[in-house]
């Protein structure tokens, strides 16, 4: 593996090249992408790739990538040019690429804007609020996770992220009537650090789950875009934003082994099902 940088007037980008450039098996790379999660959380599913030259990053302000821009919210439609300039700087493109969450918003915003660099796009689970039938409500329950977690800390906003995102089925009274979860019944912390800048649990990144898929754009592209869903997931918050954007792009929803981060080893003590994961992967990628 060999690390590089990519310098832009507003973002030092950090990325990780897995094999040769050129590939040795004259495929195009495969980038893998996420968000917030940065590159580490693809190490398990790489390896699973010996054969493929496989490219990770960390994206704008997040792991190693350091940002020049003097902001701090994380904007689909950025984060997209920097993986478009990513592209060109690995002078390999068009690529295949893997999304999971909130990169999959990512490349939904890069597929719209550079139809060019990518043939297929499998976008996992992409946490979109807008396609939802109970967008209203969705957004609600989003809200009262930064409420939690700005009221008591990274603790409380974490257990309060995790009850929202197990939560089967649409957001209902029911859910909004539960009293707010014990932190330690997660293994959380209770007590407060005072910090309050992650991008999972504030609001900096709301315009992820905010955006929506222009889906007369992503048909028009010549990108063969896949929406995956864990076989896990379920009614799920992801599970149903995953459902809800493939029928608003006219398909169905393709399963994948496993849970949100089925592709993970143990890279943050919630592993999925890799080797099963990465098996299905490339069977969609080979078009089987």
């Amino acid at each position: 593996m060999a690390t590089q940088t990519l310098q832009t007037p507003e973002v030092d980008l950090v990325y990780d090249v897995h094999g040769p450039l050129p590939a040795a098996d004259g495929r195009s790379p495969l980038v893998m992408i996420g968000q917030p999660m940065d590159a580490s959380g693809f190490r398990t599913l790489a390896s699973y790739f010996p054969e493929r030259t496989v490219i990770t990053y960390d994206p704008r302000g997040l792991g190693r990538s350091t940002r020049k821009d003097g902001r701090v919210d994380n904007v689909p439609e950025v984060q997209a040019a920097d993986v478009h300039a990513l592209i060109e700087a690995l002078g390999a493109g068009p690529v295949e690429m893997l999304a999971s969450s909130g990169g999959a918003v990512t490349a939904l915003a890069l597929v719209t804007a550079h139809p060019d660099d990518v043939t297929t796009l499998v976008a996992h689970e992409p946490p979109l609020i807008p396609v939802l039938p109970d967008a209203r409500a969705a957004g609600r329950a989003r809200d009262g996770v930064r409420d939690a977690y700005e009221a008591k800390g990274w603790g409380a906003g974490m257990a309060a992220f995790i009850a929202m995102t197990s939560w089967q089925g649409e957001f209902t009274d029911d859910y909004f009537a539960r009293p707010a979860p014990d932190p330690a019944a997660f293994g959380m912390p209770a007590e407060d650090d005072g910090s309050r800048d992650d991008p999972l649990l504030s609001d900096r990144s709301w315009a992820v789950s905010d955006y929506r898929p222009d889906a007369g754009a992503l048909a028009a592209a010549p990108t063969h875009v896949v929406i995956a869903v864990g076989e896990e997931s379920g009614g799920t918050f992801t599970g149903r934003t995953a459902v809800a954007t493939a029928e608003l792009l006219g398909q169905q929803v393709t399963v994948f082994p496993s849970h949100h981060g089925g592709f993970m080893g143990g890279e943050f003590g919630y592993a999925g099902q890799p080797e099963a994961f990465a098996h299905r992967l490339r069977q969609v990628l080979d078009g089987a």
